[in-house]
């Protein structure tokens, strides 16, 4: 228990320390105890940034954090080395959320955050919620081949969860390596394949002049995107994933979709 902290308290000082964390936080924590939030926790791109409205935003340095006087920080990214180590000798409870590469990774964050922060049922409730939009969106595109791409020309292959949100779909990624990489540009353009599936192309920060938006990519896709998935639902391991399967399901044909 931090030396700050009281004989007892009905729920722990949540701080969160980045982008991804703020989503954690806001959907398992009560308001009231939730003592900071990232300076992103109300970008656009942020899942839950309407709900982060009013709450205090705040860096993730040790003056910052040691002043908001939380029982637990949440990170993914955000923070350092050094400042978790003096969290840690404070005795503030870090937990820091994984890098998941499939939908069973994120059940296990969501069961570790909600843990750490005794709000399990919460977290058994979000679990639900994605395995049940899952199981909707199971083979809904009955394996037809699609490429990933963002506005920066990069796809992603086996071992990311973009890999595991177009399966949850039913369709057959059509990069065959490992993690992400930039696309085959020229193989693209000379032989595109079946499926697009796009990805943070509605961020504002992204240039019109990127490479992924050249003419001859423009005409590469024409016809063939299948859906243009959102930011919000791609920048963090967390259960919203499965909402970029389900948008992918529900853009597959009729004829396609499991009877």
């Amino acid at each position: 228990m931090p030396a700050w902290a009281g004989v007892a308290y009905a729920a722990p000082r949540v701080f969160s320390l980045d982008q991804c964390a703020d989503q954690y936080v806001l959907a398992l924590t009560p308001r009231a105890r939730i003592v900071g939030l990232s300076h992103r926790s109300n970008d656009p791109d942020a899942y839950l940034r309407t709900a982060a409205r009013g709450l205090p935003q705040r860096r993730a340095s040790y003056e910052a954090v040691f002043a908001a006087r939380p029982d637990v920080v949440v990170r993914y990214w955000g923070g350092d080395a050094a400042l978790v180590r003096a969290l840690e000798r404070r005795g503030v409870s870090v937990v820091t959320i994984t890098e998941a590469s499939d939908f069973q990774g994120v059940g296990e964050n969501l069961s570790l955050v909600a843990g750490a922060l005794g709000r399990e049922a919460e977290g058994r409730r979000l679990r639900a919620e994605m395995q049940a939009r899952l199981t909707r969106a199971a083979g809904a595109w009955r394996g037809r081949e699609a490429l990933y791409m963002t506005p920066g020309a990069y796809t992603a292959g086996s071992g990311t969860l973009v890999d595991a949100i177009l399966r949850a779909a039913g369709l057959r990624n059509a990069v065959t390596g490992p993690g992400f990489r930039p696309a085959p540009l020229e193989q693209v353009v000379l032989s595109p394949p079946g499926a697009f599936v796009l990805g943070f192309f509605d961020t504002a920060r992204f240039s019109r002049w990127q490479v992924a938006r050249h003419p001859a990519l423009d005409r590469a896709r024409a016809g063939r995107t299948t859906a243009s998935l959102p930011g919000k639902l791609l920048g963090c391991p967390a259960w919203f994933a499965a909402d970029a399967a389900s948008r992918l399901a529900d853009a597959a044909p009729a004829a396609r979709r499991r009877p």
